[in-house]
């Protein structure tokens, strides 16, 4: 499976924008969904959102729809996280994840996804 890492954390404005980029190091990144993570000091782990491996379908948790957007670039082996309009409520520690099945048409749920990387840290400021 792919080695991954997260990148592109830091401290925002409340109603800024970032965005977190997940590299693979392996050569079979295109091969599997990809997906964003984030757990709050003292919460779950909880989805945020997901990309097939051909891009061609996403989904969002209802806390960040509208406001965040998943995509990849599978030549550069990376995907992203744009995150728009911050809240406070989206400080997190970020993490990105490789789906355990190549090339699956069902949307992955949450525990299918592995190889996690080290996280990234959002912090949103009020």
């Amino acid at each position: 499976q792919e080695q991954l890492v997260e990148s592109g954390g830091g401290l925002v404005q409340a109603g800024g924008s970032l965005r977190l980029s997940c590299t693979g190091s392996g050569r079979t990144f295109s091969m599997y969904a990809m997906g964003w993570f984030r757990q709050a000091p003292g919460k779950e782990r909880e989805f945020v959102a997901s990309i097939t491996w051909s891009g061609g379908s996403t989904a969002y948790a209802n806390p960040v729809k509208d406001r965040f957007s998943i995509s990849r670039d599978n030549a550069k082996s990376t995907a992203y996280l744009q995150m728009n309009s911050l809240k406070s409520e989206d400080t997190a520690v970020y993490y990105c994840a490789a789906d355990s099945y190549a090339y699956r048409r069902v949307a992955p749920g949450p525990s299918d996804f592995r190889s996690w990387g080290q996280g990234t840290q959002v912090t949103v400021s009020s």
